[in-house]
């Protein structure tokens, strides 16, 4: 089966076109099949656009893409020097994505079943909530319960967002947040803390020390995730379990985070190689004994693609991340994928399983083209 064309496109999910967008890829075939993946949207995913417009997509037109991991792992090559980290992975994710979302599609069934099937197909979620560092104690305590109260999520993990070039700028006032949402849900809850790179390692052992007296369950990136040994040094020297990997784009750099001493890996799939490349990352972990629990926060073709995956995982420890601004999918996707009562359900329709506006999408749609 041969690849006819292949478009990348940003799309912005404000009619303006001022607000957030995020980045697709559309590949068809020469029958008017086709399959939709997506990269991550740092920047808009334009980085990676551009890569798949200029440098692989005139590659994969008239190839057949049942050749799917001989072709990925060649443009792999071929854009090496570029990084490989960030744009080009982010690239070949959205190009992964599509292809299996194209052979499910074409074999008329579900992505989990070309993956080897599903364990489970009901997945619970945990609300996944963003830009505390510049809210007050009041407000952290109030939109969590909002969240909560609307999302039913069996767990909740509270963002920084902050200032990635300043470390420790308010343990203090982490701490005490951190304090009042444990109060505020109770004992027994599930809570996850993520320093979003926040702190040096003195600084994270002070909040992760309070973190385990306050029987919060993970502590996430709370160094730079660039520094692998630090990061490793925090995981080893406290009991809380510490994950990190959302910034690890290569099997490689998720094998030197385990080999550090992180016990809970959390790759994405819009990051890193997309379905193939997390089945690979799922190997690797089941073969550490650590934890995968895939970051993504995108809700549309990631957030699918994401939970295709994640139900084929035999030992799956935690819940769908949920994060914010989750209804923005509703403007294109007839059937976006909404939790009920705190879970997930798996898709049933072939491929990624998701319908979708054309006309909508159109409307919505910036194409990125090739550079003369």
């Amino acid at each position: 089966m041969k690849i006819t064309k292949v478009d990348a496109f940003q799309l912005s999910w404000d009619l303006s076109g001022k607000g957030a967008r995020s980045a697709f890829v559309r590949i068809e075939t020469e029958d008017g099949a086709f399959g939709l993946g997506e990269a991550s949207p740092m920047q808009g995913g334009l980085a990676s656009l551009v890569i798949i417009a200029n440098d692989m997509a005139p590659y994969l037109v008239g190839k057949d893409l049942f050749d799917h991991a001989v072709l990925l792992d060649t443009l792999l090559h071929k854009c090496i020097k570029l990084g490989p980290d960030g744009a080009v992975t982010g690239a070949l994710a959205a190009l992964d994505i599509a292809l299996w979302d194209l052979k499910g599609k074409l074999a008329g069934q579900p992505l989990y079943k070309l993956l080897g099937g599903a364990w489970r197909t009901s997945l619970t979620c945990y609300s996944s909530i963003g830009g505390n560092a510049h809210r007050t104690v009041a407000e952290v305590v109030d939109i969590v319960q909002r969240r909560v109260e609307k999302e039913q999520p069996a767990a909740v993990k509270i963002r920084w967002d902050g200032d990635r070039t300043r470390q420790d700028v308010d343990i203090a006032g982490d701490i005490a947040k951190a304090r009042a949402v444990r109060k505020a849900l109770g004992d027994d809850f599930v809570l996850g803390f993520d320093a979003n790179n926040g702190y040096s390692v003195g600084g994270a052992m002070r909040v992760g020390r309070v973190l385990e007296e306050l029987n919060y369950t993970w502590f996430e990136e709370p160094v730079q995730h660039y520094h692998v040994a630090a990061m490793g040094e925090v995981a080893q020297r406290l009991d809380i379990t510490v994950s990190a990997g959302e910034q690890t784009y290569t099997l490689q750099g998720l094998k030197d985070l385990i080999n550090a001493g992180v016990r809970m890996v959390q790759p994405d799939i819009v990051k890193m190689g997309g379905i193939t490349g997390m089945m690979q990352c799922a190997a690797v972990a089941h073969a550490h004994g650590v934890e995968l629990v895939p970051h993504q926060t995108q809700p549309s073709v990631g957030h699918l693609a994401n939970m295709h995956l994640m139900s084929t995982i035999m030992h799956l420890g935690k819940p769908v991340e949920l994060a914010d601004g989750w209804e923005r999918a509703d403007a294109v996707f007839k059937n976006p994928s909404r939790p009920v009562n705190g879970r997930f359900e798996l898709p049933t329709l072939p491929g990624l399983g998701m319908e979708f506006d054309e006309v909508e999408m159109k409307k919505r749609s910036i194409p990125v083209t090739r550079s003369a």
